[in-house]
């Protein structure tokens, strides 16, 4: 399979590495269509764009139609002899930039009905990070409308495959209240796939141990790293600010996150207060409700059980450990 490039930084394009579990996992899904959405949720940055791309190759050389979009961006890819759909996803593409992002949204629905009118007998609609761009009200609605493609098509089909990307732990919530959806986790990258990544980062970096230690396999992470001198400092910094880790909520909450700082599954306890865990996912610091360690239930490699050096817990671990150091030094600080 052709392996696309993706950009890690502004300035460095990286070949897409290892995923290997979560590529086979989509074609698990494409050999044998789909009843339901697939949402696939995990840590911020952890790699689903970039196995969404990937996959996007994928299923063309499996045959499909393919459907993507990245609202949140104004990207999308379309491999199909049906010009009109990378036609209208370009127009819709350069509209002002609101309008293009919920356009792009709805149209990767209306052009994979369009397709399967067509009678084009496979098709895929892959959506990253939708929900951000069409507001957190318009999700479950998405999430039908795309069931809708699967379950009253416009004309009979060979095989759909549908899935969404989000890291946002609040409308996954949401979501499972329904049952349109199945809610399947992705984890950062294993440590060897990981390993792929990190070497192709030029010049002079740390000592790769050091550098899966602090990032737990997280791609933007690395990335954010490299562009930052290798600081440490400046990327907790910049975690601390843009979670919104202030004295008001740090105060509020000190001693079940004092706790939490060293083991996430103390907010696993019947005692650990809803509305804390609520807006640590809102903050997307940690995974919650983490399924048990069998790969079946997980869109490619799964976790460890339980390593408290990268803060992962057995049902709740924190997103990195530098998002746990980013409320360590915020409790430290206040």
């Amino acid at each position: 399979m052709e392996r696309i490039r993706l950009r890690l930084t502004s300035s460095l394009q990286v070949e897409f590495a290892d995923r290997e579990q979560a590529l086979r996992r989509m074609e698990e899904w494409a050999d044998r269509g789909m009843g339901v959405v697939e949402v696939v949720f995990g840590p911020e940055g952890c790699g689903k764009t970039a196995w969404l791309r990937q996959s996007a190759v994928l299923l063309k050389e499996l045959g499909y139609h393919v459907i993507y979009v990245d609202p949140l961006n104004t990207y999308f890819e379309a491999y199909t002899d049906v010009k009109e759909v990378a036609k209208r996803l370009a127009e819709a593409a350069a509209e002002v930039l609101g309008e293009a992002k919920v356009k792009l949204a709805s149209l990767a629905i209306v052009l994979a009905k369009e397709l399967i009118r067509r009678r084009r007998g496979k098709v895929a609609v892959l959506a990253d990070d939708v929900f951000q761009a069409i507001g957190l009200g318009g999700a479950v609605a998405y999430v039908k409308a795309l069931l809708n493609l699967i379950e009253y098509p416009p004309a009979s089909y060979e095989r759909v495959v549908a899935v969404i990307a989000t890291s946002e732990g609040v409308t996954k919530r949401e979501i499972g209240r329904h049952r349109w959806a199945y809610l399947t986790p992705m984890w950062n990258m294993p440590r060897e796939g990981f390993r792929q990544l990190f070497d192709q980062i030029p010049g002079e970096k740390p000592l790769f141990e050091e550098v899966w230690r602090i990032t737990g396999g997280n791609p933007k992470l690395l990335g954010e790293l490299y562009e930052a001198g290798w600081d440490v400092n400046r990327v907790v910094g910049r975690l601390i600010k843009g979670r919104g880790l202030v004295p008001g909520f740090i105060d509020k909450w000190r001693p079940w996150l004092k706790k939490a700082v060293e083991d996430p599954d103390v907010l696993w306890s019947p005692e650990a207060p809803m509305q804390l865990i609520e807006e640590l996912e809102a903050k997307n610091l940690i995974m919650y409700f983490l399924p048990e360690r069998d790969p079946w239930f997980w869109a490619g490699e799964v976790p460890p059980e339980k390593d408290l050096e990268l803060g992962i817990g057995n049902r709740v671990a924190w997103q990195t450990p530098l998002h746990r150091e980013a409320v360590r030094r915020a409790l430290e600080g206040t």
